[in-house]
Parts: C-alpha cells; structure tokens; sequence
C-alpha cells in the first residue's frame, strides 16, 4: 500500500513511522523547506511513551527528557499546597511506561531522524485532497497531483483537509490565551520552585515543570479572554508572536512572589492564543483520514494533545497492517471507531479542566480544592490519568 501524510508534525511523523512499521510505502509532505519544530515544553503521559517505545524511540527520548515525581497543585496568591499526586517510578510500573517532559524540539527530531529522507518531501505545500475509487489525490502548490491509496492529513488545528473534506469549519477560539517561556536552570535556582506544579487562580492558571533533563524550566502562563481581538490573529498556532515588555506581569498581578519573579526573569516571553475543533462524528472519507489536531485539537489542560495524536498513528497502524488497498475504506473505519470516542472524551476532559482551574475565589475554589484533596486520597495518580491506561 502506498500512502502520503500530510504535515510533519509530531502526529504526522508518528503517522509515517507506524505506517511503515506496518508495512507501507509513505511519503510524507511538508511545506516547510526543512524539519524544524519550534516551542517549548510538551508532556508525554504513559499513553504515549508506550508508543514510543514500540517504535523504538522511548529511550533516545527519555535520554533528554525530565523525569517529574510528582505533581503539586498551588494556591494563586501564596503557594499554599492543595494536593499533591504521584508521577515518577510508581506511575511508571502502574501502567508499564514513564512519565516524561521533553522540549518539542527533541521530540521531534527524535521522529524525523527515523523518517528516511527519501521518503520526505519538504517545501510541498499541499493546496487539495480529492479522490476517485481506486486513489486518493494530493494536489501540490506547484501544480503536481500526487497519487497512493491513502492519505492521512495530520495539518494541525487550522487543518486545510477537514474543510477539504467535511466542508466549511473553522478553529474555534476556547477563550483562553498563554504565555510561555524557557528559562536556564540557574535562573530560578534561589526560587525553590516545585518540581512540577499547577497553581490555580480566578480566571488564571500557571504551570511549570522542567525539561532538558533539568536543563531548562517550561513556564505556561494562561489566562481567560472571552474574546479574542483582531491583533490576536497573529497569535494563533504561533509560538514566535512576542509579548510587549511587563505584559506577562500585568496579566498576573498579585499572585505568587516565586511566580512574578520567573515572570520576570524570563526576558522575552511568547504569546499565543489557544484554538481547538468542534468535535466530530466521523474523521475519514473513503481514502482520506484526519490525524491529531486536525481531528480533535483540545486546550492542554490535561496534557494530552500530543500524547492523542500518537496514539492516533498506533492505532492507524495497526488497522492498516496487512490491509490490501481494497481494504482502505473499511480500516479507516476501524480506526475511527477505535479512537473517536476517546480523543473527543479526552478533548471534552481538557476543557473542563481548565474551568475548574479558573474558578473565583470564595465557596467554588474551595470546594474544588477540597476535592483535589479528597482526591489525593483515593487516587494517588491524580484525575488526570484517566488516560494513562489507554493502550493502541
């Protein structure tokens, strides 16, 4: 079987190597003129790093990743612990694989390294997708027409494939918007800062945990904005639109001393507004497939965007290996039904995260926190592992 992915992401280059591991023939296009994967931080859950290691991957990533303990929860304006759940060797031997927080960059590479180059053609921009009975067609920005028996479009949030496929269908602002920066180790090491935390506040909530295998600290700063403005355009999938001087800090005035001091010390910080897709009932038609963000882009609340589009390429692989291109339509359907109901529960979890974590202050966050609590005590791995367990 022969196949083209759409799009070099971390989804589309999981993609590639399961459907080679399968068997197939891929080809992968991408518009950029070479691999590059820009941003920060990105947390691989269990789910995920199981994957990884099927592929033979996990340990070239693990050798550069963070190897979190825990996870804490924080009150805004003091520090204040809430609650605190279990994420280093005692995850790890509950659902067979680690826990680990990378750098996207490393993530990526640690893909695009295993992709042979024949297999790549980069500066492709892909401007349609059709099909017939016996192929699926890419069409190219420099006129060509490529042909295979699948096509997996794995073009992120502002994928151009879905409205190519199911019609009119924009990404849809969630109303929330980050900051986010890097910042050197030593830069914070006078702040005894938790290892990995969460620290909520009306409206608000930061993040942190390391990367780099300690190298680097990940900071995300979201805040509420019911309403995105015109000049936020610019911020959407966009991980180089640049916060104005002392931004960060205005938007989290009063919290944390430890917080306003890595707000402050992290120089130049990055801004984007956060987008997701209304979910769907169906991903693929006929030949054609979505992939990743390009099927169920969520909010990050729960960590779990990148760990879904990897799980989204397992399963992929799977239904297809063995499969003859007659069979294309029918495991298509297989993976759909396999992976649907998951990612968009997952999707619809990360949402709902992220308005527990912005309650006002008062009988609300009290009550959230007295059943993150609660919660410590009967799952020591935290709500947030629902799923962990999920296996391709």
């Amino acid at each position: 079987m022969r196949a083209i992915v759409v799009g070099a992401g971390i989804g589309g280059l999981a993609a590639t190597l399961s459907l080679r591991a399968a068997g197939h023939d891929v080809t992968l296009v991408e518009r950029t003129r070479r691999f590059t994967e820009i941003g920060a931080g990105i947390q691989l859950a269990p789910n995920a790093t199981r994957v990884l290691r099927r592929l033979g991957l996990l340990d070239t990533v693990a050798a550069r990743a963070a190897h979190p303990t825990r996870l804490t929860f924080h009150t805004w304006f003091d520090g204040t612990e809430i609650c605190r759940y279990v994420i280093g060797p005692e995850a790890e031997a509950e659902f067979g694989a680690p826990y680990l927080q990378v750098h996207r960059a490393d993530l990526h590479q640690a893909l695009a390294d295993r992709v042979p180059p024949g297999s790549v053609r980069l500066d492709t921009e892909a401007v349609g997708i059709d099909q017939d009975d016996r192929q699926a067609y890419v069409t190219t920005a420099g006129g060509e027409r490529l042909g295979a028996d699948l096509v997996v479009a794995a073009d992120g949030v502002r994928s151009s494939a879905r409205q190519w496929l199911f019609g009119a269908d924009e990404a849809v602002f969630s109303g929330t918007a980050a900051y986010r920066a890097l910042l050197p180790a030593a830069e914070v090491a006078d702040l005894d800062l938790p290892e990995y935390a969460g620290w909520l506040g009306p409206g608000r909530h930061v993040v942190h945990y390391w990367v780099r295998g300690g190298e680097l600290l990940n900071l995300v700063a979201v805040f509420t904005a019911k309403t995105a403005p015109e000049s936020w355009a610019e911020w959407t999938e966009s991980w180089t639109a640049k916060a104005e001087p002392g931004e960060q800090l205005r938007e989290f005035t009063g919290w944390d001393p430890r917080i306003r001091t890595v707000l402050e010390r992290a120089g130049q910080v990055f801004r984007y507004a956060i987008h997701t897709r209304t979910p769907l009932t169906r991903w693929h038609l006929g030949r054609v497939t979505l992939l990743g963000d390009s099927a169920h882009a969520m909010v990050p609340f729960q960590a779990q965007g990148a760990a879904q589009a990897i799980m989204d390429a397992a399963v992929l692989g799977d239904c297809l290996a063995g499969v003859t291109p007659d069979g294309i339509p029918d495991a298509l359907t297989r993976y759909v039904h396999r992976r649907l109901t998951t990612a968009t529960r997952v999707q619809a979890g990360s949402a709902s995260a992220g308005e527990v974590y912005h309650l006002p202050d008062g009988p609300e966050a009290d009550a959230r926190n007295a059943r993150m609590a609660a919660y410590e005590k009967e799952n020591r791995f935290g709500p947030h592992a629902g799923a962990w367990g999920e296996e391709p």
